[in-house]
């Protein structure tokens, strides 16, 4: 059974001994104090007779306290952003054992096949599989039919033989006559190993190792057999 999938997207920091923010903030405080001191010794040794426009002065102070601000609110704001990324990395821990779908690599292991969803052009008269290597070289050309049903590709060449195991991309290509309508990326199913916090979203790390963000992902469904 398929379930799609509308959106899984999420947000989070990655670990590190000094946030970024933390760092901005530490800077930031220190040019503020230093302002001030600077402030303070112009007002200190300012001529008598020509004042310096304390007007000017305040403004600036006042700026300064405002992105001082600003910047604390951004630190308070990321740190939310983190926690509800690793609340959502936990709730999609029910992905892993499923088999997702997402225009991602799909791994060979040298026997079982690779479940393709092709979505050729509509106005497409013929459609071709294009399949490349993990170094993008093209290894194979397979017609298929004008449908968007899935496709078990068995990793065979045209002589019958098993390629190596790795990773492989399918590129659709949609034609009318001779004409070139479409080539895209297609969609492939892939078991899910394990999700990792990637940047700003949850990845889902699949059987090659490759890194998938949960937001692209389109379908989920159980374990063929």
């Amino acid at each position: 059974m398929t379930t799609a999938v509308t959106s899984a997207g999420s947000t989070a920091a990655q670990s590190n001994p000094l946030p970024a923010a933390s760092q901005k903030t530490s800077g930031l405080s220190s040019d503020f104090e230093t302002f001030v001191k600077m402030l303070t010794a112009q007002a200190t040794n300012q001529d008598p007779l020509e004042p310096l426009d304390s007007t000017e002065y305040a403004a600036q102070l006042a700026q300064f306290s405002m992105v001082e601000q600003q910047t604390k609110s951004n630190t308070l704001l990321e740190g939310l952003q983190s926690q509800l990324g690793l609340a959502n990395m936990a709730a999609l821990s029910g992905w892993v054992g499923m088999e997702a779908r997402a225009v991602a690599p799909g791994h060979f292991d040298g026997s079982n096949s690779v479940t393709i969803a092709p979505n050729p052009a509509a106005a497409a008269d013929s459609v071709t599989l294009v399949v490349k290597n993990s170094n993008g070289t093209e290894v194979q050309r397979v017609t298929l039919p004008v449908s968007a049903e899935p496709y078990e590709w068995n990793g065979l060449d045209d002589d019958g033989n098993a390629l190596e195991a790795g990773e492989y991309t399918f590129v659709v290509e949609s034609r009318k006559g001779d004409d070139l309508l479409l080539a895209e990326h297609a969609e492939v199913y892939f078991k899910v190993n394990e999700t990792r916090m990637q940047g700003g979203d949850v990845g889902l790390i699949t059987p090659g190792g490759s890194v998938v963000l949960a937001s692209s992902v389109s379908a989920l469904r159980e374990p063929a057999g």
